[in-house]
């Protein structure tokens, strides 16, 4: 017959005689995998983790090479939770930018870090995601309404704004950061 008792107290002497490894969750195994499976970043971005022990927590620089937005270079923070696959990763653009799909607080709208998230989507799906919103911002799911109406009505001064504003200028009578990378 099986002493359920003496099976307690063995695992409680085995817990007791050496030091308890975290455990690793299924959203840490997840996030390795998919930060192990990015192929070779494009040179327009880099990752960087300020905790390395911390892949939960990073940070993307983009620096688009093409479009309305060549030449400047774009900080991104990535929050991970421990739902990750499930929940997408909380994404927030660092400075202020002119940009009809990213508000001036940082927030980024990004039909896949919302309501097409999916737990098939990976982090370099999101990668992609950002990078093709600085080559063909999207007038038409804005979060940033007056950018998206500029641009809809009139590229040229759209372009010019956004010329204006990664050089440090006032669009609006915003301020924005000089976030230009080439003079």
């Amino acid at each position: 017959m099986l002493n359920i008792m003496s099976l307690k107290k063995k695992k409680v002497e085995g817990e007791a005689s050496g030091p308890r490894r975290p455990k690793t969750t299924a959203a840490q195994i997840r996030l390795q995998k998919d930060l192990a499976d990015m192929d070779k970043l494009p040179g327009t971005m880099t990752l960087s983790f300020p905790d390395p022990d911390d892949v939960f927590n990073f940070n993307l620089k983009i620096s688009p090479d093409e479009g309305f937005y060549s030449g400047g270079s774009f900080l991104f923070t990535f929050k991970i939770n421990t739902n990750y696959p499930h929940e997408p990763p909380k994404v927030m653009c660092t400075q202020k930018i002119y940009h009809p799909n990213i508000d001036l607080e940082g927030n980024v709208c990004l039909n896949i870090l919302r309501e097409d998230w999916k737990p098939v989507l990976n982090i370099n799906s999101i990668l992609v995601g950002l990078q093709y919103l600085f080559l063909e911002p999207n007038a038409d799911d804005p979060l940033n309404k007056d950018a998206a109406e500029v641009l809809r009505s009139n590229r040229r001064a759209f372009e010019q704004n956004v010329f204006r504003s990664m050089r440090g200028g006032t669009v609006d009578g915003v301020v924005f950061a000089d976030v230009q990378t080439r003079r």
